[in-house]
């Protein structure tokens, strides 16, 4: 493979990742709020921060691929299928690693533990997570099939 090709395999999974951490991250902070706020214990604020997770990180990468032109239909599948691997492999290493961390799951919003114990769950979830992607998308699969939409003009190959 050429340094080229390598570099924006790189520079793909890469970018896949960081849109799959900040929907993450979103759906995480978000679940935990509502779920403090709430008075839920650790179980129901888990179950609905990964819930959020999911559903924030799709719906960053969906963007970009609707404004290429696909259908709501089309787009949904696309990044289903680019997306779901990524953002599981986050979920689990930042949610286990925030498990092993005593005392960090009954860390409320102001507690700094809550925070730092999520930052670096995520930045540990950062490297599987992004040779998830490169690996997926090296074989044309995951990011791979969205790329062709982010260019902006889907008969660029």
């Amino acid at each position: 493979m050429h340094a080229h090709a390598e570099q924006d395999l790189n520079r793909a999974a890469f970018s896949a990742t960081t849109h799959c951490l900040t929907g993450c991250a979103i759906g995480e902070v978000l679940g935990m709020a509502i779920a403090t706020a709430a008075g839920w214990g650790n179980l129901a604020s888990i179950v609905l921060a990964i819930m959020l997770a999911f559903f924030f990180g799709y719906l960053l990468s969906l963007w970009p691929v609707l404004r290429a032109g696909l259908s709501l239909r089309q787009a949904t599948g696309v990044v289903l299928a680019a997306e779901t691997v990524s953002i599981a492999i986050m979920e689990a290493v930042d949610n286990g690693f925030v498990l092993v961390v005593p005392g960090a799951l009954n860390a409320g919003l102001g507690d700094a533990k809550f925070w730092w114990s999520i930052v670096i769950g995520f930045a540990i979830a950062f490297g599987p997570t992004w040779a998830a992607n490169r690996w997926l998308i090296a074989r044309g699969k995951g990011h791979a099939v969205m790329h062709e939409y982010h260019q902006g003009h889907a008969g660029h190959h």
